[in-house]
């Protein structure tokens, strides 16, 4: 079985959890449009290939899936998976399993402000969500919200940045400031030149940070959920992290992985104030915190082994265990030898290597 997994980015433990499932039947195929991304280096083959906004993006994959017989497909980049789900036929047209959701689900998913109503029609609690900065002023003049106020790019990963208001003068700076670095981003060219509502505001809710995996069979049906509490953060990613299971947060995440039918796992974050759950967020993939469920008895990588070979019963790779204690470390990978390059123009794999770095 070959297992292909598209921006791997930094996903080292991925890779090195789904090798350790595979052993010496099948590969890990790796692409990355940048050859120093250190996930490459523990791929047993790792492709550069272009970024996921040219044009010959899609056809380099799936020459690719066809050319090295791929079996499973896993997307890693919230900026794809609209675009993986929408050509879902075209790759499983090659024989791959394609391990993505609905484009639906996707859209409510990246939108931020959809992903708000979707848990406001669920009655499930979230913090107050305004597009309109209007809006907010009138909403904390009518002492309905109150400083601080959270600033947002409404699609896309927090990977731009979060702004935080106190008050009004600060407000519209942020906002002014938030939608500059919005227009330079790569989340500019999902909106053309409109760029009306592409700022979310929100109410900013104090208490401890969870995340939870939920996980759904590859019909989009529940089987379950696995919370962490956050100890530390670095770099937008949980860093330390406390195991937990807890009947209440199990019963939302439930209600939302029933509702949302997503494909696979699915990362969440929510927040705990006042005895409340306050869901925030909805990443339909694996997320940074995957690492944290895998150690304390979570094994997705022999869970999807399983389904896509057909076995229902995977009571045998779940033992997640209560009050266990992670902390990420970081270790330094050699890259960029043996880094293939795929060429849409003649439909070959090439062997490269890096040059060393000049003085």
């Amino acid at each position: 079985m070959n297992i292909l997994f598209t921006c791997a980015g930094r996903r080292n433990y991925l890779i090195e959890h789904f090798k350790g499932e595979l052993g010496d039947n099948g590969k890990i195929i790796a692409l990355d449009n940048d050859v120093t991304a250190p996930a490459l280096a523990d791929a047993d083959v790792a492709i550069e290939v272009p970024r996921l906004d040219h044009a010959d993006y899609l056809s380099v994959l799936n020459d690719i899936i066809k050319d090295y017989k791929v079996d499973m497909v896993i997307p890693l980049n919230d900026l794809e998976l609209l675009l993986m789900s929408e050509n879902k036929a075209l790759f499983e047209e090659s024989g791959a399993k394609l391990i993505v959701s609905d484009s639906d689900v996707i859209s409510f998913c990246a939108d931020k402000w959809k992903t708000y109503n979707f848990f406001k029609d669920l009655h499930i609690a979230t913090p107050l969500s305004y597009l309109k900065i209007a809006d907010v002023v009138e909403a904390i003049s009518k002492k309905v919200l109150s400083y601080p106020v959270i600033l947002k790019p409404r699609w896309g990963s927090g990977s731009i940045g979060i702004e935080e208001a106190y008050n009004e003068e600060e407000l519209y700076l942020a906002y002014k400031l938030l939608l500059t670095k919005i227009k330079k981003s790569v989340i500019a060219n999902m909106h053309g030149a409109d760029f009306e509502d592409t700022v979310i505001f929100q109410q900013k809710i104090g208490g401890q940070e969870y995340g939870v995996d939920i996980l759904n069979d590859f019909n989009g049906k529940y089987y379950g959920s696995f919370v962490r509490k956050k100890l530390a953060m670095r770099a937008g990613e949980t860093d330390k992290a406390l195991t937990v299971i807890d009947a209440k947060f199990l019963a939302v995440s439930k209600k939302v992985g029933e509702a949302t039918k997503h494909i696979g796992i699915m990362d969440c974050d929510f927040f705990v104030a006042d005895n409340e759950v306050y869901f925030l967020e909805m990443n339909p993939r694996f997320g940074g915190g995957y690492p944290f469920s895998h150690e304390a008895g979570v094994n997705i990588p022999a869970i999807y082994l399983a389904w896509w070979a057909g076995q229902s019963d995977i009571s045998k790779h779940i033992n997640y265990r209560a009050g266990q204690i992670f902390s990420k470390c970081s270790r330094i990978v050699k890259v960029g030898e043996q880094i293939h390059v795929h060429s849409n123009t003649n439909n070959v794999t090439e062997e490269m290597s890096v040059p060393p770095a000049k003085n």
